[in-house]
């Protein structure tokens, strides 16, 4: 099973060569069960990644890393912060203990020196600069200058008013600090770290962002942002803040210093007050940050010049304080099972294991009826879709509601549309989505059959013994991960011909490629969960 998720990530092939953009991913550590450095090697390789970085700079990690060529960015974590930048010896002997001693085996590129120092420690900001220069002055000395860069990580909150881009300037509070640091930056040949999270900037907007904004989902013209001084067209709220940064670092006259983002992701998961922190939603953005790093549009402000970021994060990080969503910003949990399935068509080289792009066009939860009935109606009319499956005594007339019809009618408009952005609108009910609804289909199958049993089966298969229970509601790929034995009991069934069947006239109508179904009594009992498999299927024919 492991080998279906082998080309899952979206860093899974980034680029070798020195040039060109690349994404990374970030490794920290806050995990009651943290893998072994060789695991962590073993993913990274498996996965092609190759530009990590790290909180700290880890002996055993360094040490596993030995030999890779993966190109590594380590950390002067923000508790060393002041010790080094109020002595050069100190910094000189932190370079000598977590850098010198293990290059060139390892491939260290990069040293962040702190973490979002002005925002989040900032009566260390005063030392942050000589910090940085004492490091530069212990590389140079090991002659190391030339291969290794420092820098520093930001907040995208140091920048003030970051829309329209162009009147975006840095807190000026912070002047003292930042315009030495660029001077910095711009005289060893290093990049400004930026850590954008377009996911916080919509939280924080009182609904001012549109969702489809933040997630890098295709708008049409009229909703883009208009940055009214340059007439620039934003579609995306990284693009965004990233022009924003590059504006305000122009306002202190440094028009020559690279941005390379440090952070970025989407939460896979949060608490009530955080309803956005979904895996569909966490998938969309990370899928499509990683398209739009790699198809090298760049931003606005600097066509062509993609900005190379690392996401956030490797793993999820179960023990992190906070909310649910901290917890859940992983692209694995900790056993090195993928959080959901990336999916990465026209991502360049990148491999991935989604290779048909699909994308699909639903109603919106909680959209006010009437008008998806609106969008429905327009859909079946003026839209030229063929909605005569949905007719009463058809096979897509259940579920009998106008959000199934909705989206049964608005995805195939999208997919005659060819996707083209501005197709999946429907007066705002209608959102695209990346996650497949075949996966649906096979959740509910199984839970339909799993309706049959109400209590735990023991079945006997050659010298092994399977167990099934009644399914719970759980998405596609946290049933795959959780419920592995009981897949691998239905495939066993299924091949000793021993599995209860039963039917459903209304799926063979809609599929005939679906498995048969006979016994009319268990099709009573579990009708109604039948009846969302044939909308499912119905969506996808």
């Amino acid at each position: 099973m492991a080998s279906v998720f082998l080309l899952l990530l979206a860093a899974a092939s980034i680029a070798t060569a020195d040039e060109g953009p690349f994404i990374g991913v970030n490794i920290g550590t806050d995990l009651s069960e943290m893998p072994s450095p060789t695991q962590v090697v073993s993913i990274l390789k498996a996965q092609n990644i190759h530009h990590v970085r790290l909180y700290d700079a880890d002996r055993g990690l360094l040490l596993a890393l030995a030999g890779t060529g993966i190109k590594v960015t380590v950390s002067v974590p923000n508790d060393q912060l002041l010790g080094i930048g109020q002595s050069n010896a100190t910094a000189a002997n932190w370079v000598a203990r977590n850098v010198v001693a293990h290059v060139p085996a390892t491939n260290i590129t990069a040293i962040a020196v702190g973490s979002e120092v002005l925002t989040s420690l900032p009566n260390a900001a005063p030392v942050l600069v000589s910090a940085m220069q004492f490091i530069h002055s212990a590389l140079v000395a090991s002659n190391l200058d030339s291969k290794i860069k420092v820098s520093t990580p930001h907040s995208s909150s140091i920048i003030i008013d970051s829309f329209p881009p162009s009147q975006a300037f840095f807190n000026r509070t912070w002047d003292p600090i930042m315009v030495p640091l660029l001077k910095f930056l711009q005289s060893t040949g290093s990049y400004l770290m930026l850590n954008v999270y377009p996911y916080y900037d919509y939280m924080q907007s009182n609904n001012v962002i549109p969702l489809d904004y933040a997630l890098f989902r295709p708008l049409p013209p009229n909703k883009e942002a208009v940055d009214a001084n340059t007439l620039l067209h934003y579609t995306n709220v990284f693009d965004a803040v990233v022009d924003a940064a590059y504006f305000a670092m122009s306002y202190l006259n440094f028009t020559n210093v690279p941005i390379i983002v440090t952070e970025s992701g989407w939460p896979s998961k949060g608490d009530s007050s955080e309803p956005d922190a979904t895996l569909d939603n966490a998938n969309t953005y990370n899928s499509n940050l990683i398209k739009h790093v790699f198809n090298g549009t760049g931003t606005p402000k600097h066509p062509g010049i993609a900005i190379s970021t690392y996401i956030y994060e490797l793993y999820n990080e179960d023990i992190r304080p906070g909310p649910v969503s901290e917890k859940n910003w992983g692209l694995f949990d900790s056993s090195g099972q993928p959080v959901y399935i990336l999916h990465l068509t026209g991502a360049g080289t990148v491999l991935a294991n989604d290779t048909t792009n699909q994308t699909f066009c639903v109603a919106k939860e909680g959209s006010d009826k009437k008008m998806l009935q609106a969008g429905l109606d327009w859909a079946c009319g003026p839209g030229k879709v063929d909605c005569s499956p949905m007719l009463q005594g058809q096979p897509c007339y259940d579920p009998d509601n106008v959000a199934a019809h909705a989206t049964y009618a608005f995805n195939s408009y999208y997919q005659r549309m060819a996707k083209s952005p501005g197709s999946c609108d429907f007066k705002g009910v209608a959102t695209v989505t990346t996650t497949d609804p075949s996966m649906m289909l096979f959740s509910l199958i199984f839970y339909s059959v799993g309706c049959l049993f109400n209590t735990w089966m023991n079945v006997s298969h050659d010298s092994f013994s399977f167990k099934l229970i009644s399914l719970p509601h759980l998405p596609f790929i946290d049933l795959l991960l959780r419920m592995h034995q009981s897949i691998v009991f239905f495939k066993v069934l299924l091949e000793k011909r021993e599995l209860i069947i039963f039917k459903m006239k209304s799926v063979l109508e809609c599929s005939p490629r679906l498995i048969k179904l006979f016994s009319s009594k268990l099709y009573e009992k579990c009708k109604w969960k039948l009846m969302h498999i044939t909308f499912v299927k119905c969506i996808l024919e």
